[in-house]
């Protein structure tokens, strides 16, 4: 093997253990308290009793990473809609 095999061969598997380790982060459990649970939901009340509640919910990071976008998503609508 060549020299440049090796080297496809180590950036393969260093992408490979970068996908593992993304995946294992977003999909891990939430093992946030209730008093934290709460705490969140009532710092998330002046944006809405729906984000609100949504705080409260067993979500991974990765759903909450999603809220995030789409809640960006939705600010960048409003702010440019015209009226």
């Amino acid at each position: 093997m060549t020299t440049a095999q090796f080297r496809m061969i180590g950036a393969l598997l260093i992408l490979t253990a970068i996908a593992i380790i993304g995946w294992s982060v977003l999909t891990m459990p939430d093992h946030r308290s209730t008093g934290t649970r709460i705490g969140d939901a009532i710092d998330a009340l002046p944006q809405g009793p729906d984000k609100a509640a949504r705080q409260l919910e067993n979500r991974t990071p990765g759903q909450r990473l999603g809220d995030a976008v789409k809640d960006t998503g939705d600010k960048i609508d409003k702010n440019t809609s015209a009226n």
